[in-house]
């Protein structure tokens, strides 16, 4: 289950460590506040969540690579595919502390959903070989999880982006990068639909909430993950489902997010839904706003874009 990037006990750790990286001057401080941060962010529990009580059949553990990667890198994913061999497909990005085994739950009820699931682990997470994730690797990661995925689906009408938390952050980054391809190349998106459930909008405005300190907490972020200022790149349906009663992402930074999307866009808050169980709790409202984003056309998408690129070219 995936908890607050940053979380209030450990925030003053990370703003003490910036203060004396700031005093020294010395890139060995600098360093060390970044390897701190980064621990921070992602918080990676080791080995198997204590609820995990093995895969399901008909799930196919895979792993991923390039070239780059060597020996000591890699990608693990588990591929359970739907039982009618065309069904869509999504790829789904968990967010910081558990690797997949502590994200099962979730992925048997998108599975329930009628969809075929590729997920990965981040590298440093779980049985991904690699060092202490960064948002650039997570980025890279999940670009190479969704060259797999065309592979597995051809049919760009029937691929989806998931992200829970800060997988959230992964995913829009993902959308936008390929929402701004499509538009460079005047194609068509290579996605069908984005949905992030209990996101933020940028990690110094999560890490803002959650300080219990005077110090600009804001300013010593390095980790961007700044999904306001990329929400607009977004060229394909957006889904944004938060509960109202998330303990660590407020709601009302969906509702920004929100604000900041391109149409088609829908915002789903469950009543009474926390940061992990919004599916289940909403399930009902959950199976209906996936139904009505497959009903919108993704030229939707694409033609509001073209739309507002003439209109700003003409001004």
């Amino acid at each position: 289950m995936s908890r607050l990037p940053i979380f209030r006990t450990k925030t003053r750790t990370l703003t003490s460590l910036a203060l004396a990286a700031a005093l020294t001057l010395l890139p060995v401080g600098c360093s060390m506040l970044e390897q701190k941060e980064r621990e921070l962010v992602f918080r990676i529990e080791p080995g198997t969540a204590s609820w995990y009580r093995g895969l399901p059949s008909g799930v196919e553990e895979l792993q991923l690579s390039t070239p780059a990667f060597g020996d000591s890198q890699n990608i693990h994913a588990w591929w359970w595919p739907a039982e009618d061999q065309d069904a869509p497909v999504i790829l789904y990005l968990h967010g910081s502390r558990w690797n997949l085994t502590g994200h099962l739950f979730r992925l048997e009820q998108i599975r329930a959903l009628g969809f075929s699931v590729l997920a990965i682990d981040y590298r440093g997470f779980g049985q991904s070989l690699g060092e202490l994730p960064s948002e650039a690797s997570v980025y890279e990661d999940a670009r190479i999880a969704w060259d797999h995925l065309k592979t597995l689906q051809p049919d760009p009408d029937k691929r989806l982006i998931y992200g829970h938390s800060l997988g959230g952050a992964v995913a829009v980054d993902l959308a936008a990068e390929l929402g701004r391809r499509a538009e460079r190349r005047r194609e068509a998106p290579e996605a069908r639909a984005l949905i992030v459930e209990s996101t933020f909008t940028n990690l110094a405005d999560i890490a803002t909430e959650v300080a219990d300190t005077s110090w600009p907490v804001r300013w010593l972020v390095s980790q961007k993950f700044d999904s306001l200022g990329k929400i607009n790149q977004v060229g394909v349906p957006l889904l944004l489902v938060h509960g109202t009663d998330d303990q660590y992402v407020p709601a009302r930074f969906s509702e920004e997010l929100f604000a900041a999307a391109q149409n088609p866009k829908q915002l789903l808050l469950i009543e009474g839904g926390n940061h992990n169980n919004a599916m289940r709790v909403g399930r009902r409202a959950y199976a209906e706003a996936i139904r009505e984003l497959l009903k919108t056309p993704v030229e939707q998408a694409v033609d509001k874009r073209i739309s507002e690129d003439t209109q700003a070219d003409s001004g």
